[in-house]
């Protein structure tokens, strides 16, 4: 089997909490975006872009994150305030994908947002490829406007998800998948 299929029938999604650094260097970065950016993207609009969240922007977003949450639930404890706190903190790297799917008269919202949501896989193939591990979250942060307006998401933008990039020292158990003969038909 070549190594692409070989990657794409054994990739798993790590936990944020299992992933370490040291995360993609600088080229490793140009890499893994420029492979994401060559989505299939019908009428080349470039409907989403990243948000790099590392060092001290997981720090300032993550106290944006946790005043969210304490606005919303006053009756949180510092332990869980912390907790939200690190939600984009846990891995060395954090690319956050805006969807800008948007009116266009010949390209339909939907296919739009499916370019983002291939965006997404194409990091988590790319960066799986170079050896790093990732989880692809949204979490409800990635649909709260106070977060996405601290993030510098436009009102029309929304986002597709925080992909998480880092180093684990094992793979984690494959989970259930499908079988074939339940979600395929021929017609």
């Amino acid at each position: 089997m070549n190594a692409t299929l070989d990657l794409l029938r054994t990739r798993r999604s790590v936990p944020p909490v299992q992933l370490a650094g040291p995360g993609p260097s600088p080229d490793d970065l140009d890499t893994i975006l420029a492979a994401a950016s060559r989505v299939p993207d019908h009428g080349k609009l470039a409907p989403w872009r990243f948000i790099l969240i590392e060092g001290e922007g997981q720090a300032r977003i993550g106290r944006v994150v946790a005043e969210t949450y304490r606005a919303d639930h006053p009756e949180a404890d510092d332990k869980r305030l912390a907790l939200e706190a690190g939600r984009l903190a846990l891995a060395p790297l954090v690319i956050a994908v805006v969807s800008r799917a948007g009116p266009h008269v010949k390209i339909p919202d939907w296919e739009q947002v499916l370019s983002a949501g291939a965006v997404c896989m194409t990091l988590i193939v790319a960066a799986n490829a170079l050896g790093f591990r990732t989880a692809w979250l949204t979490e409800w942060m990635a649909y709260d406007r106070r977060v996405l307006d601290a993030l510098g998401l436009d009102p029309a933008e929304r986002l597709a998800g925080f992909v998480h990039i880092g180093r684990a020292g094992e793979t984690p158990p494959d989970r259930p998948r499908p079988a074939l003969s339940e979600i395929v038909t021929r017609y």
